[in-house]
């Protein structure tokens, strides 16, 4: 059990002061913390990319760890304050949905915790990761349990994660989900979507090749690969697929057998 185990992941980005001071927050309440910067590039209020790179990453921590997301478009307003307990671990977050592939992929518990008992004084309203949600990380680290911090919910906000759609027999309908920063476009497609012979169309190209890793691509070749992630993605070869193909989040593809 990783006691003290705290991740962090935001679209705060890194020229300005919110991710410090969020630190110095969580430190002040809990000084044996251990802090880990999963991302802070996630493009501003992407829940569906947040979603999907706290996905990419949880699993690879200890059980215990404090994964706390924020990505907030709705700072400031009545949305809630969530606390999820899955696969061993908490998830802290908005009750915006962000947490949507962990709610899939496990039986979770979310509760809704009450703010007043433990943000800080006066609390901002553009500013919760600081106010609200650095100190509650910090108590649930240290061993303070969601259920004290507040109550059971059941009608927290879910995302809707566009999932491949099937045509008719021939064909299959997905998206990309997003892009990252090589410009590989991450689809929602798993390899099980991918019959022996296949093509995907997107952005004008026409993709029939699988491929196990990036140096099996020929100079210029758009390729197909199993991310890391466990989707399919679409890259090229030491060049960004995003541009070539002038494709980004929420671009269709159909996969033709």
């Amino acid at each position: 059990m990783a006691r003290g185990l705290i991740t962090l992941t935001t679209d705060f980005g890194l020229s300005d002061h919110y991710v410090g001071v969020m630190k110095g927050v969580i430190l002040r309440h809990n000084p044996a913390a251990r802090i880990v910067d999963l991302c802070h590039q996630i493009e501003p209020y992407d829940l569906v990319g947040a979603a999907l790179t706290l996905a990419a990453s949880y699993p690879y921590f200890p059980e215990g760890t404090v994964h706390l997301v924020v990505v907030d478009p709705g700072v400031g307003a009545a949305r809630r304050v969530i606390a999820a307990e899955a696969a061993g671990s908490l998830f802290l977050a908005p009750d915006n949905g962000v947490l949507e592939v962990v709610y899939q992929r496990h039986r979770h518990v979310v509760w809704a915790l009450r703010t007043e008992e433990f943000a800080l004084q006066p609390t901002s309203n553009t500013f919760h990761g600081r106010d609200v949600f650095a100190p509650a990380a910090a108590l649930l680290s240290q061993g303070t349990s969601s259920a004290q911090l507040g109550a059971l919910l059941e009608d927290y906000v879910r995302l809707d994660i566009p999932r491949p759609r099937r045509l008719d027999a021939e064909r299959l309908e997905g998206s990309v989900l997003k892009v990252d920063r090589f410009g590989n476009l991450i689809t929602n497609l798993e390899p099980a979507d991918l019959p022996p012979a296949f093509q995907i169309a997107i952005g004008g190209a026409r993709i029939a090749a699988l491929l196990s890793s990036y140096t099996a691509a020929a100079a210029g070749q758009v390729f197909a690969i199993q991310g890391s992630s466990g989707y399919i993605e679409i890259s090229m070869k030491q060049a960004s697929a995003a541009a070539a193909l002038g494709a980004g989040p929420g671009t269709p593809l159909e996969v033709r057998t």
